[in-house]
């Protein structure tokens, strides 16, 4: 999927729409993002050595795992951040990365469901996470 495809699917636009691709594989939702340094959370974080923030990161993951929700999502449905558990931060991502996320929902109860995901560049760990979120 292409970002005008993710918009059938995620509420985000313009600078907030973080994942460039995706794909699903049965289970499991594929992300990516190439950060050019041009974004707008690079700006001050941090002055001569750009840092894509934390925050940033587990919002990429969240909107990889949403794409699994595909047609299913009615109309007017927002899936909404719920928690974050279990958050581990291993590499930074730069500017010049590829940053890839790997997803999957492990456990639904309407209208909550709740992930678990992973990202990457060039195969390195950079975060890690559990998390949750409710349709609305």
């Amino acid at each position: 999927m292409n970002q005008e495809e993710l918009k059938a699917i995620l509420p985000h636009r313009d600078s907030m729409l973080l994942i460039q691709e995706a794909r699903c594989e049965e289970d499991t939702a594929y992300g990516t993002v190439r950060i050019s340094g041009d974004e707008w959370f690079l700006q001050g974080h941090f002055p001569g050595n750009p840092v894509v923030p934390g925050v940033i990161l587990c919002e990429m993951l969240a909107q990889s795992v949403c794409v699994l929700l595909g047609s299913s999502l009615e109309k007017d449905q927002l899936p909404m951040f719920t928690g974050l558990d279990k958050v581990r931060f291993r590499t930074p991502v730069r500017p010049g990365d590829t940053f890839q996320t790997e997803c999957r929902i492990t456990r639904k109860k309407h209208p909550f469901y709740f992930a678990e995901g992973k990202g990457t560049v060039d195969g390195n760990l950079c975060v890690q996470a559990s998390f949750s979120f409710a349709l609305t």
